[in-house]
């Protein structure tokens, strides 16, 4: 089996693929038509930050399974493999500490004004009196927009620097709260107005574009400070260039809108000019930790993948199928037994959503759940219990909707 690596891997976990018996081919780099040509006779594809356009599924018949090394999965058409049945996970959480020390480096950039001391010694100016005026951190109320593992990476080291932690997310019950040791918010306009900090951790999607919105920024007190480190998307970002001309907030941002695709290339940002923004280059997760221990979860998954038939962390599988009843069959573990089953549901025009069979201790009996589309006449179902020499029971369960 050929695994194509179209990204920047550590060569330790490159001879990790390997020692799982797959034929590695790393080339990073590939992109758009390259990257689609290298993926025809590949089974598995590793990625990073390059895209995986509909092409690549449409081309690559023999591709299964396509791996994000990295949280998300917004490079992915996800939609296109999810049509060519190609299964696409990621590895969430194994960036959280890096975005977290990131989220702090810019915190504290803003407040202690680094990037300007720096700025000035390099001009060679000396300037004491302005660069002294810091409010510091400690006491101070952060808001943290997202309580997954990067939420919570911050929330950890907010509290180590005695600030005060809220915490927002449609998910985060008081309980969780509790077990954090943070404050809970009830609305993410409740967390902006008391917010000395709001900084976000929410994954791209439909559901966080434009979350952080017009109102919420204009809830933030006079004098505080913006963090994302996670999507240019999750904000209004033309209510955030607003703001930030204004000057009544300070902005520290790993992301922009329309930020290059690749490693080096010319950028002009209106938001990154400004005096009270503090930017950086995408660069939340890049560290040789967070890379490795990255690595070390796309290994894993493949292993999985490979060895028990199971995706990790997959995607793009449906929560719910369009199945409405469950049949059940106990039979005796036989050649042919499920081929004659299913072919008594093809005859009677009904589409299996899931199939399951688990085998009983000594492999003498099985049972077999297959889900439906729609009712079995009672014809369909005499059908498969007459053959008694195969079947042991046969029953039929309406799916609550």
């Amino acid at each position: 089996m050929r695994v194509l690596v179209a990204d920047e891997f550590p060569k330790v976990h490159l001879e990790s693929l390997r020692g799982l018996g797959l034929t590695v081919d790393f080339r990073p780099g590939l992109k758009g038509d390259a990257l689609a040509e290298a993926a025809k006779d590949v089974s598995i594809l590793v990625v990073r930050s390059t895209e995986v356009p509909a092409k690549v599924f449409e081309v690559a018949k023999g591709l299964s399974l396509v791996i994000r090394a990295g949280a998300g999965v917004n490079t992915i058409d996800v939609k296109a493999a999810s049509a060519h049945g190609v299964f696409v996970a990621n590895c969430p959480g194994q960036n959280a500490i890096a975005v977290a020390e990131l989220t702090f480096g810019l915190m504290l950039a803003v407040d202690r004004h680094i990037p300007d001391n720096v700025a000035a010694l390099r001009q060679g100016a000396w300037n004491k009196k302005r660069f002294s005026q810091a409010r510091g951190l400690y006491g101070r109320t952060v808001g943290i927009v997202g309580l997954g593992a990067i939420g919570a990476a911050v929330a950890e080291r907010a509290l180590a620097f005695g600030m005060r932690v809220v915490g927002y997310s449609r998910s985060l019950s008081a309980e969780r709260a509790k077990a954090l040791g943070i404050e809970r918010a009830e609305s993410l306009l409740a967390l902006a107005r008391q917010s000395e900090v709001l900084t976000v951790h929410v994954p791209a999607s439909s559901e966080t574009k434009g979350l952080v919105s017009r109102q919420v920024l204009a809830a933030l007190p006079d004098g505080a400070v913006f963090i994302n480190t996670s999507r240019a998307d999750v904000v209004d970002n033309e209510a955030l260039l607003e703001e930030a001309r204004r000057g009544r907030i300070s902005v520290a941002t790993d992301v922009f809108p329309d930020e290059p695709k690749g490693g080096e290339a010319s950028f002009h940002s209106e938001l990154g000019k400004l005096p009270h923004v503090y930017g950086t280059h995408h660069i939340g997760a890049s560290t040789e930790q967070a890379q490795d221990a990255i690595a070390r979860e796309t290994v894993r998954l493949v292993d999985r993948f490979l060895n028990e038939g199971v995706v990790p962390n997959c995607v793009n599988i449906a929560e719910k199928t369009p199945a409405r009843y469950q049949l059940i069959v106990r039979h005796h573990d036989r050649v042919g037994v499920l081929a004659n089953v299913l072919d008594a549901v093809r005859q009677a025009g009904i589409n299996a959503q899931e199939i399951e069979n688990t085998i009983f201790e000594g492999a003498q009996a099985a049972c077999c759940k297959i889900q439906l589309d729609s009712k079995p006449p009672e014809e369909m179902l005499e059908r498969i219990r007459a053959r008694a020499e195969e079947i042991i029971f046969v029953d039929l369960v309406e799916l609550r909707a």
